[in-house]
């Protein structure tokens, strides 16, 4: 991500749009773009996935602790995705597509790290500890 990772931005923005509507709120896409290729055990690992949710989900908690009415984060995306402009170069999900921009080969998905962590998050109704 070469314009660089705020996570702070998120909540300042978010501060921002909520001081002007006064709605509840939700974060429908949040996540980061990385060139991934299947490792020799034939897993993705991306801590770099897992560091981004975490601090913009610990954000969120502050935003939620502050009494800033927000209900829901999603993660973007949940599998990869084909970018308008990079095609498969870069990936975007919590589950890779086994493909390339010539080669749909098998399409087969294999979940990444940031899947099971996630999974986490998600059945703990927050961050693991």
């Amino acid at each position: 991500m070469d314009k660089g990772v705020d996570p702070v931005g998120l909540r300042i923005g978010m501060r921002k749009v909520y001081n002007r509507y006064r709605l509840t709120m939700i974060v429908t896409e949040n996540g980061m773009a990385y060139s991934e290729t299947l490792g020799a055990d034939g897993c993705i690992h991306d801590p770099y996935r897992i560091e981004y949710l975490q601090e913009h989900i610990e954000q969120i908690g502050i935003m939620i602790q502050e009494g800033l009415p927000v209900f829901g984060y999603c993660p973007w995306s949940f599998v990869d995705v084909v970018s308008s402009h990079q095609g498969f170069a870069k990936r975007y999900g919590l589950v890779y597509v086994d493909r390339t921009e010539t080669d749909p080969k098998q399409c087969a998905r294999v979940k990444k790290d940031s899947f099971y962590w996630y999974q986490k998050v998600i059945a703990q109704n927050g961050l693991p500890e």
